[in-house]
């Protein structure tokens, strides 16, 4: 049931982890760990090759103070540091508008809020809005293609924010979705606490104390809207109304026990098709969705890791390369690009690890040619810069560690 989101002012106190002690947990055990997920290595060449870019990065306080911008050079994919943007609330998602280049939204997983940017002639980032997420701990922020949307997931209270935007940008808030109904008890059953497939001797077992929504993106065509729930291995499914904002009638996909769903991706040529992370698994999901009626279907699951990997692991971030061949999924403490290939059907398969040249990868973004690869190294206080083979779609390290206290999400924007 939706319930209305608070429009009370946002303090710095509005996200207390203390009165947490789930999100306070699991943060010690992680040690406080594109365009949208969708987008990808486009790999066009000639002038959209060299054209330029920014790249801004957020990341976790107290080390992290907030949005840091850098100037990107298209022939390298090096990058010049060109400011911060104060922000004491770790924001450690970035969302550029498409639609209205210049717009940057952020949220704020420190401080159960959302931001929205407009990107100045220089390169320097105004803020516009500052209003509550709506719920405890937001953890992704994401655009509805087509409608004036934005959709705000919680990993804390486990509820999905729906915002509506406004033509210049700013955000008020539509309703507040819970991940299941508390009311009913076996809507809210938990996954085990050690995943079914993860890998012998593996210790990657936070996260099933409770619900925890971790990420929210609509389908392709606007009509659904899915998010994934770490803490009972589902991920959801609910019918959207483009024009209220309204979510209709929730339906779950269970998917292998303990797995730990976080991320995900749609085929970039085939909406029918999307891919899912598993943190606590390490495994990448390959799934089916019918698109009349929205219900999924799990098609495959494979290993984001090396055979005969032991230990722990925790997946991170997802992406798709724009022309569908290519997935990179991020292995947090194996610290590696895994590198899945796409069949014409869209079978993955896994092809290559790169070492990500630091620790901790917690997601990574394309330029927007496609070519440069930027990895967010949380532990390592760094970004690690790589280039991408078009034909073999393998990253190399480029040769630029890029330094920025504990790094969570890059994002990249074109122009000013």
């Amino acid at each position: 049931m939706a319930r209305q989101l608070s429009t009370s002012p946002v303090t710095d106190d509005a996200f207390e982890p203390a009165l947490f002690p789930h999100a306070r947990q699991r943060r010690a055990l992680l040690l406080m760990a594109a365009l949208s997920p969708l987008a990808g290595a486009a790999a066009p060449a000639g002038a959209a090759a060299r054209a330029g870019f920014k790249v801004y990065v957020g990341g976790y306080a107290p080390h992290g103070e907030g949005v840091y911008g850098f100037v990107a050079d298209p022939n390298n994919g090096h990058l010049r540091p060109a400011g911060l943007t104060p922000n004491p609330h770790s924001p450690s998602w970035l969302q550029a508008d498409p639609a209205q280049p210049g717009l940057l939204y952020t949220a704020n997983e420190g401080g159960g809020s959302v931001h929205v940017y407009r990107q100045q002639s220089d390169g320097a980032l105004r803020l516009l809005q500052a209003l509550p997420s709506g719920g405890q701990g937001p953890v992704h922020l994401s655009l509805h293609p087509t409608a004036p949307f934005a959709f705000v997931p919680h990993y804390g209270s486990a509820d999905l924010a729906v915002l509506r935007r406004a033509a210049d940008g700013h955000l008020s808030p539509v309703g507040l979705h819970p991940s299941c109904e508390r009311s009913r008890p076996e809507d809210c059953r938990l996954g085990p606490a050690r995943a079914a497939k993860a890998p012998p001797g593996s210790f990657a077992i936070s996260g099933h104390e409770a619900p925890h929504m971790h990420m929210a993106l609509t389908s392709p065509d606007g009509r659904f809207v899915l998010a994934s729930d770490l803490g009972r291995d589902r991920l959801a499914v609910w019918p959207f109304n483009m024009v209220t904002g309204a979510l209709g009638a929730r339906q779950d996909l269970a998917l292998s026990p303990g797995a730990g769903p976080r991320h995900f991706v749609f085929h970039p040529r085939d909406a029918a098709q999307l891919y899912l992370l598993n943190e606590e698994a390490s495994t990448l999901a390959w799934l089916q969705m019918e698109p009349q009626s929205g219900r999924l279907s799990q098609r495959a699951e494979i290993s984001a890791l090396p055979e005969g990997f032991a230990g722990t692991n925790f997946a991170s971030d997802l992406i798709a390369s724009a022309d569908g061949r290519f997935l990179y999924a991020l292995n947090r403490l194996h610290d590696s690009i895994a590198v899945f290939a796409l069949a014409a059907d869209g079978a993955p398969r896994l092809m290559a690890h790169e070492w990500t040249r630091g620790s901790y990868p917690r997601s990574a973004r394309f330029s927007p040619c496609g070519r440069w690869f930027y990895v967010c190294n949380q532990r390592s206080d760094h970004v690690a810069v790589f280039a991408i083979d078009a034909a073999t779609g393998l990253p190399r390290f480029a040769g630029q560690y890029v330094a920025v206290p504990s790094p969570a999400c890059a994002e990249v924007m074109v122009g000013a």
